[in-house]
């Protein structure tokens, strides 16, 4: 399973994590695999805290941070504004109608309200607001790589994170965001199917890894969408990834700091259970499919706004049915981020018993299809 890929980054072996959960980014890293840090939805203050407590319990291991630059988004060209004003300039593009949606979904689900007034925050979806958080990370020893999850980083982001040592990639759902990605130089890709949690493209992993792995060699690439087994690691091995990014498999982990109800969602929930929505950021994204998401889809409803408009429409919901997960019917207007392979998970194991599991499903996979060879053509075990 040790890839040379696994030697770059320092892994014992290539699993790496993606998380929102900061114990869980330790217990992957010290379990032998990557944990990475979603950043996606923390303004610097939060990151720093995460990632001083992360300093201070994950040893000598490595981890990575993952953060949203997103290629289109509304407000992209207005490098001359702050962030300040830019939020101020994104604030008042939102319509009421959105808000007021938002808002009704929520009394009617018997949502408490948040305890201190005034508007969310904008969310690290756009460069006056992730640049703090990736100077951050980037100064931070253990820190190993970053990522972004959606599109390919300005050249002048990707020039500040490998001028530190560090190695950073990008998610991609298609041969041609995988071959931008590495022509401006990245040095690894995540190709992620649309089985996978969170955003999301349209083409099924087992077609996608291979056209990726294809187009890019020798570039590392990362298989995501839909890895929940060993069985399942060893299908993307096979087809030539340098390892597997997984993300819906850690929801449910001991270590993982939601609350039962929430953790409940995942356990219960089947493998058709998800849907490819933007009823939450404004672009597709695979969640759980409940009352929220069927609201914003409906043809007699406001259409979500475009990244990052619609993210300040929903940034009250995410806060309050994070905070609240148990109470009222808050679950049917929570935002559950997972992928389809859910469905496969009805346990709460620790990170270390669920690396330890897929490696031996990895190796029982391995040993199978070595038996369907003719003997004379079979690898001594």
């Amino acid at each position: 399973m040790h890839t040379e890929f696994c030697d770059e980054v320092g892994n014992e072996v290539p699993i790496f994590a993606f998380t929102h959960c900061r114990d869980v980014v330790v217990a992957v890293s010290k379990a032998g695999g990557m944990g990475v840090l979603g950043a996606g939805f923390m303004d610097v203050n939060q990151l720093r805290e995460e990632l001083d407590w992360i300093d201070a319990h994950i040893g000598d291991y490595a981890y990575g941070v993952d953060v949203v630059i997103p290629q289109n988004y509304v407000g992209r060209d207005e490098d001359e504004l702050t962030e300040l004003e830019l939020e101020e300039k994104l604030w008042a593009m939102v319509p009421g109608e959105h808000l007021a949606m938002a808002q009704k979904l929520l009394d009617d689900h018997g949502v408490p309200p948040w305890p201190e007034t005034g508007r969310p925050k904008i969310f690290g979806w756009t460069l006056q607001t992730v640049m703090p958080c990736l100077e951050e990370a980037l100064c931070r020893p253990k820190c190993r790589l970053i990522v972004n999850a959606l599109g390919t980083p300005p050249a002048d982001v990707i020039n500040r994170v490998k001028s530190s040592g560090r190695l950073i990639g990008a998610l991609c759902g298609k041969r041609k965001q995988a071959v931008q990605h590495r022509d401006a130089g990245l040095d690894f890709v995540v190709a992620q199917g649309t089985e996978g949690g969170g955003h999301t493209g349209e083409i099924g992993s087992v077609v996608l890894w291979p056209d990726i792995i294809d187009a890019v060699s020798p570039l590392p690439v990362l298989a995501a969408g839909g890895i929940g087994n060993g069985r399942q690691m060893l299908a993307a091995m096979a087809m030539g990834a340098a390892g597997v990014w997984t993300g819906s498999l850690w929801l449910t982990a001991e270590e993982a700091d939601a609350q039962p109800a929430q953790k409940e969602s995942f356990l219960n929930a089947a493998v058709d259970d998800t849907v490819r929505t933007k009823a939450w950021t404004g672009k597709p994204a695979r969640v759980l499919r409940n009352a929220w998401t069927e609201a914003w889809d409906r043809s007699d409803t406001p259409d979500p706004l475009p990244m990052p408009l619609h993210g300040l429409v929903t940034a009250d919901a995410m806060r309050r049915s994070e905070a609240y997960a148990s109470s009222g019917r808050t679950q049917q207007v929570a935002m559950n981020i997972c992928g389809q392979v859910i469905g496969q998970i009805n346990d709460i194991e620790s990170c270390r018993s669920i690396i330890y599991r897929m490696i031996t499903e990895y190796l029982d996979g391995l040993e199978a299809l070595n038996h369907l060879m003719p003997p004379e053509l079979r690898e001594d075990p």
